[in-house]
């Protein structure tokens, strides 16, 4: 029975050019997402102070070469960082913003529904008696209207916000979230 030992020998070389720059290209797209976060989200990172201090630097700065040269920099700094709690972190607020994002894509396909049809306003009334039917009826009506005499969308947004209070944003996370940082986001 032959084995192929091809693989093993690999791991004992020292890794390769490429690999070392998509190693490099790894940490610049992770410091490029930290750059992006707010200064109250870094805190929460526990990053050392000399990452924390380029990337606020980062936020100041508004040459775009000069911006390339404090990425690079960030980039360099990220060598020496454990970066597995970062992307961990990370994953953990991007996976509240895609539950967030698909919460609004669940408002947007109600509010079409509501627009093409009325039996999902009976079914939305049927699991939300508490919503405001009279209102609900009208800006539908108005949103109808809007469109066809191609004006401005008000009503049409205004669905958007009572769907909102009506359909609550379903979080997973444990209730202790810092409401703050959320909004702040």
């Amino acid at each position: 029975m032959h084995h192929y030992n091809d693989n093993t020998e690999e791991l004992n070389l020292p890794p390769s050019k490429t690999k070392i720059k998509q190693q490099m290209h790894d940490l610049q797209d992770i410091g490029e997402q930290l750059a992006e976060l707010s200064i109250d989200k870094l805190k929460q990172m526990d990053l050392p102070e000399s990452l924390f201090d380029a990337l606020r630097e980062m936020k100041r700065i508004n040459k775009f070469g000069a911006q390339r040269r404090q990425m690079q920099f960030i980039g360099k700094l990220m060598r020496d960082v454990e970066t597995a709690p970062i992307i961990a972190k990370l994953e953990a607020w991007s996976g509240k913003s895609h539950q967030h994002i698909a919460w609004l894509h669940q408002l947007e396909r109600w509010r079409d529904r509501l627009l093409e049809n009325d039996a999902a306003l009976t079914e939305l009334l049927a699991d939300h008696p508490e919503a405001d039917a009279q209102r609900l009826r009208a800006l539908v009506r108005n949103a109808l209207k809007e469109k066809e005499l191609a004006k401005p969308p008000k009503s049409y947004r205004e669905i958007f916000q009572v769907l909102r209070e009506i359909l609550p944003e379903q979080t997973s996370q444990a209730p202790e979230i810092d409401s703050s940082s959320i909004s702040g986001a």
